[in-house]
């Protein structure tokens, strides 16, 4: 029997009922069609993952009981900040999905001279939502109990301009520098990736005067989703948990 994950967005206290958030409860209601007495793994971001047994269901609230605490930590020692051009479409969906399953740390979506997405600051808001909630099922999915941090959308010069002590790289396709031979870090690796069109010359060389080393993964042209996850997987098996 598949035992579900799911977040609960509030602290957990154990042998006390709850309702579960409106998104879950639709879960497990709607899209799974679980009774009562179903057992259920939750957690909040805390580090933590809870046994739990459901109550209760009807359409719209689902009541749970938590009855175990399960210090299970599934993240890497290796801090990886993502800085992400924005995409159109469901490119940048599947770049947060993934990269939650190869273990980022941080990801910030960036505005590029080639980013296509254009937004006002509700819209932003309202896209930053709908990127957290697939941050959440990625979480879900690949049993992590810590939640990588979202940052607001931010412009490529303010990112490049914020400081850090993490090894900066860039990827560029004329880079004559590897990847793969990207030299161990204790403080981890920020990872700038351009959306669809790449980084512009211009916005690689500031990069690059930002203390960015320009990197490639090989002589082929990449999709902006493909170089994300392409990029964090050979980071994370040179020196990451693999």
């Amino acid at each position: 029997m598949r035992i579900p994950r799911l977040f609960h967005p509030a602290t957990i206290v154990l042998d006390s009922e709850f309702d579960l958030s409106d998104d879950a409860a639709h879960h497990v209601a709607t899209v799974l069609r679980l009774k009562a007495n179903h057992p259920v793994v939750l957690f909040n971001g805390d580090g933590n993952e809870y046994s739990a047994q459901i109550i209760s269901v009807s359409r719209r609230q689902v009541t749970v009981e938590a009855d175990a605490c399960l210090s299970l930590s599934k993240e890497s020692p290796l801090f990886l900040h993502l800085g992400q051009g924005i995409s159109k479409g469901d490119r940048m969906d599947t770049v947060l999905q993934k990269s939650v399953e190869l273990g980022v740390t941080e990801i910030t979506p960036l505005l590029t001279q080639h980013c296509a997405v254009k937004l006002d600051e509700k819209r932003w808001e309202k896209k930053h939502h709908q990127w957290q909630k697939i941050i959440l099922g990625a979480c879900e999915q690949s049993g992590r109990n810590t939640i990588p941090a979202l940052h607001p959308v931010t412009s490529l010069s303010q990112w490049l301009a914020s400081s850090t002590q993490a090894s900066r790289l860039v990827l560029a396709p004329d880079a004559e520098h590897p990847l793969a031979n990207t030299p161990y870090s204790s403080h981890g690796y920020r990872l700038l990736i351009g959306p669809e069109g790449g980084l512009s010359e211009t916005e690689i060389h500031q990069a690059q005067e930002c203390g960015y080393a320009a990197t490639s993964m090989g002589p082929r042209i990449l999709r902006t989703e493909t170089a994300a996850i392409a990029g964090l997987s050979i980071l994370q098996a040179l020196h990451g948990d693999y």
